[in-house]
């Protein structure tokens, strides 16, 4: 399956999309924030804190992704720094919060894509690319002509606004979204962030529109589709037969879901119990069972 991009590239779409995108930096409402602030600059005062270039932490060649990502070649990872949303628990604070990195302008960006497809990897993760849409997209006009092929994978907290999904529409095979809360007051107390539920329903069902659910090559890889991971938190905090259900009712009882149990205290866990413990077999267990009544596809 030929990655939709390059269709777009060379009808001279995606190059419009991108100078859009970079349009919006001036006065930013690429994510649900909509803080308005100039991000032409080289930094900016928003809630991502990231100005007209993107910042990134690390990218290589990983293998700790879901396997169908991962194949034998693994997943061309790209980690941003900073985040649009800022969980106490966060795994990767340093990345997310301290913004630890550094900058890439479009051409450096691209070349890292390419390195990664030169050295086998599946695909190109984008991870916590939510408030750097314009550099990703201005960097894969330049990938894409000199030679990027392999798929794009969205790897997004879920907190992501219609109109920039619909930026990318053609743009991204494999969106893979978290489904962190269905409570919007456990949503902004542990993350920081307004009307999450319903924000994080919203973008997965235009991803659904966009790319349907989860295509699977005979070799075992994805290639094209919506794969959901949800986080198992102590004492259901995160929701989860309700984040089941919606998916299966609303999205598709074929959506891939990823039920995770590494969830452990980070950051600033520590002072907001139950989040200061690891779960329980039991609540894993539960988790597992719920996504299982709710007949979707887990991986």
């Amino acid at each position: 399956m030929t990655p939709s991009y390059l269709e777009l590239h060379k009808q001279g779409l995606l190059e419009k999309r991108a100078q859009e995108a970079i349009k919006r930096l001036g006065s930013c409402n690429l994510c649900p924030w909509l803080c308005k602030i100039d991000r032409t600059g080289a930094d900016a005062n928003g809630t991502c804190r990231t100005g007209r270039y993107a910042k990134i932490a690390s990218y290589n060649s990983h293998f700790g992704e879901e396997s169908s990502l991962v194949g034998w070649g693994g997943s061309g990872t790209i980690f941003f720094s900073s985040c649009n949303m800022h969980c106490v628990f966060c795994q990767n604070y340093e990345i997310s919060q301290l913004r630890e990195g550094h900058t890439v302008n479009a051409e450096q960006l691209a070349e890292i894509m390419l390195k990664l497809q030169e050295v086998g990897c599946h695909n190109i993760n984008f991870v916590s690319p939510s408030h750097v849409v314009a550099q990703i997209l201005e960097a894969l006009v330049i990938a894409a002509e000199r030679g990027l092929t392999i798929p794009l994978v969205y790897n997004t907290g879920g907190y992501d606004s219609i109109p920039t999904l619909r930026l990318l529409d053609g743009v991204i095979d494999i969106y893979m979204p978290d489904i962190k809360y269905m409570d919007a007051a456990t949503a902004l107390l542990l993350s920081g962030v307004k009307g999450y539920p319903q924000v994080v329903k919203a973008a997965i069902t235009e991803m659904h529109r966009q790319v349907g659910d989860l295509v699977i090559d005979d070799n075992g890889v994805a290639v094209r589709g919506l794969l959901v991971r949800h986080l198992v938190l102590p004492e259901n905090l995160a929701g989860t037969a309700d984040a089941m259900e919606f998916l299966a009712k609303k999205i598709s009882r074929q959506t891939c879901v990823n039920v995770m149990d590494q969830y452990y205290p980070s950051h600033k866990a520590s002072k907001y119990p139950p989040m200061d413990r690891r779960i329980t077999q039991d609540e894993f267990e539960n988790a597992v069972s719920d996504a299982k009544k709710a007949g979707l596809r887990i991986l």
